[in-house]
């Protein structure tokens, strides 16, 4: 397909307009970005698989690697609330920090029993696949400073597909855990 075509040129600028980053305190708020990316409705919303999650891991300790910081490790607690919050996007159609429940990421993962000293979280929306995410926020300032927070040391991702049958929402959620 051509660059030009239904994805090209548009697409690129689609993720650009459509990724976005949140750090907070855990009991800080979310960002206030929130754009519809697709119509609202049913979504697909499969659990994070391994090599998901062992790819994100991948190209987060690869980024942090350069900077001297400490790796991070796969937590099923944080994928699993990446994963919830991805789908929670692509039923609303909107790319965004809040959940529907008006809940950020620190509440989210706080839920499933993470106690976190520190939670960030990145988001994007569109027609593009893990690698080309990953490489997008790695590529994003304000990504990239969530990615670099020095306490960090889980990461968990999660996806899902919008009733459009071709916008994918992405969370990555990354955290420390107290008692650390």
């Amino acid at each position: 397909m051509s660059a030009s075509g239904p994805y090209g040129r548009c697409g690129v600028l689609t993720l650009a307009l459509l990724t976005a980053a949140c750090a907070s305190a855990p009991s800080g708020p979310a960002s206030t970005i929130d754009v519809q990316a697709s119509a609202p409705g049913p979504a697909t919303c499969p659990a994070t698989t391994a090599d998901q999650q062992a790819a994100g891991v991948r190209a987060t300790n690869a980024l942090r690697q350069r900077s001297g910081l400490p790796p991070v490790q796969a937590n099923d607690l944080l994928a699993r609330a990446a994963a919830r919050h991805a789908c929670d996007m692509a039923q609303r159609g909107r790319m965004t920090h809040a959940g529907s429940r008006s809940s950020g990421p620190s509440q989210r993962v706080k839920a499933l029993g993470y106690a976190p000293t520190v939670t960030a979280e990145n988001i994007a929306a569109g027609p593009f696949g893990l690698d080309r995410v990953l490489a997008e926020w790695n590529a994003s300032a304000g990504h990239v400073s969530n990615i670099m927070i020095p306490q960090v040391s889980n990461f968990g991702i999660g996806q899902a597909l919008g009733a459009d049958g071709r916008t994918r929402y992405w969370a990555a959620v990354y955290a420390a855990p107290r008692g650390r």
